[in-house]
């Protein structure tokens, strides 16, 4: 063994130990400042997704006299900032690589919070007309260039501060703001919902969880201005291995991780928003309004969701600690099998019109949200560890971020489309195409599991 080779073997053993004494004196600052953003993403996200399918129609497309027609005009300024996340990705990338996780995820949650938050201040279109529209388009622009930077960044404090063998438990943490934003979107629309009738969130209901995230977003920038840059990236530094342009480093020697990251995760994003978006409008409109009539009241599948979100939370860690036992790969390959499953059988829950089957709609929501759990959880390890340490926040960025663009931006739309022309059948097929996708990335790669994350 040469000089250089026993060096670098001493030099990533004492990394390792450095990671192992970070993780285990500061395991509280890693979960608050890893979850806490992920959470205030997933709670705009979902804010929007939910004021998008109910009532951004009225609120901003008021002049539409197709009521469908108004919903698929809703859903697609809801794709706009999955558009922007690569924008983004590549951004925060570029300078989480260069200066640090620590700075760059301070920032990436200032840009997409105030940027929530003023779109809980826009005037609607019957007071300023298409300029409404405009204004909401660029507020969602930029709340997807701020989003593009988050969960790569806080993906990398959870994983870059974990010990070896939990590398997966830790990646969990972020992945658990997911279920924790939902719940309190949800919660927030489900309480206004309660004490206002239909007329009062039209006009200005809608408008308080946009406005309340402001306070998520203090806590966030609170904790993330107290924590410590990760031990990774310092050793990276010290080694004088920070390169100047990683962009260009990603794509010269990791675009084939880059293709697999974006089909890995894209799945996820077309479950998720098939479940959360897509399924609340189906569930509660009328076929006339691009629904399926099924006969549920806004509030009453709001509560829904909010308690079947609780197997994505508990199968997100399930998944996690399973992989850090048998590896990323074999918990990702029965995930994409079973979803190929569920896409199958899923649209026989979700027929006949004014049925109200709370049973059968709940069973397709806990699966459903199961699944998504199993399928979400080990990417917050599995795509950090696809990269090197010197690129990771842009490589394991673009590849979550170009997901969005494949998975999910425009899924309620299509998905609203296709059930409008071709039944719920036709969204169970367009989930198994996905989920046939992810098990190919998922074959491809290799197995990361015991993979050195110090280099």
């Amino acid at each position: 063994m040469t000089a250089v080779e026993t060096t670098g073997d001493a030099g990533a053993h004492n990394g390792s130990g450095k990671l192992q004494a970070a993780a285990r004196d500061s395991v509280k600052t890693v979960i608050a400042a890893s979850m806490v953003g992920t959470a205030i993403e997933f709670y705009d996200f979902y804010a929007y997704g939910t004021a998008a399918a109910n009532y951004f129609p009225t609120v901003f497309f008021s002049d539409t006299t197709n009521p469908t027609v108004a919903l698929l005009l809703s859903l697609v300024t809801f794709a706009v900032a999955f558009i922007a996340r690569p924008v983004g990705s590549m951004i925060f990338g570029h300078f989480g690589d260069r200066l640090g996780r620590k700075k760059t995820l301070v920032v990436s949650l200032l840009t997409m919070g105030i940027s929530t938050f003023l779109i809980g201040c826009l005037p609607s279109y019957d007071q300023v007309g298409l300029l409404a529209v405009v204004i909401l388009c660029v507020c969602r622009f930029a709340q997807g260039i701020g989003l593009g930077g988050e969960w790569s960044g806080a993906a990398l404090v959870a994983t870059e501060n974990a010990p070896e063998n939990k590398r997966a438990l830790y990646g969990s943490f972020p992945e658990l703001g997911a279920p924790i934003g939902f719940f309190l979107s949800n919660g927030t629309f489900f309480v206004l919902e309660s004490f206002n009738d239909e007329a009062a969130m039209t006009s200005w209901g809608w408008r308080v969880p946009f406005l309340l995230s402001a306070i998520l977003v203090v806590v966030g920038f609170v904790v993330r201005v107290h924590m410590e840059e990760t031990p990774i990236f310092r050793m990276a530094q010290e080694r004088n291995e920070v390169v100047k342009a990683p962009l260009v480093e990603v794509f010269r020697k990791s675009w084939v991780q880059v293709l697999q990251a974006t089909f890995l995760v894209a799945v996820t994003y077309t479950l998720f928003y098939t479940l959360a978006t897509w399924s609340l409008s189906w569930g509660t409109k009328s076929p006339e309004a691009g629904g399926g009539g099924l006969g549920f009241t806004n509030r009453e599948y709001l509560l829904m969701l909010m308690i079947s979100v609780v197997f994505f939370a508990l199968f997100v860690v399930i998944s996690c600690v399973t992989a850090d036992r048998i590896g990323r790969r074999r918990v990702l390959m029965f995930s994409s099998v079973a979803l190929v499953v569920f896409a199958v059988v899923f649209p026989y829950l979700l027929m006949g019109t004014g049925r109200r089957d709370f049973v059968a709609v709940m069973v397709f929501l806990c699966v459903g949200f199961a699944l998504m759990g199993t399928a979400f959880g080990p990417i917050g390890a599995f795509l950090p560890e696809l990269f090197d340490a010197n690129v990771r926040y842009s490589g394991s960025g673009i590849g979550y971020n170009l997901a969005a663009i494949v998975g999910a931006a425009f899924v309620p739309t299509i998905a609203t489309w296709l059930s409008a022309n071709w039944g719920v059948q036709s969204v169970g097929l367009y989930l198994g195409v996905m989920a046939v996708c992810c098990l190919i990335a998922v074959i491809s790669c290799r197995e990361t599991k015991d993979a050195d994350f110090t280099k």
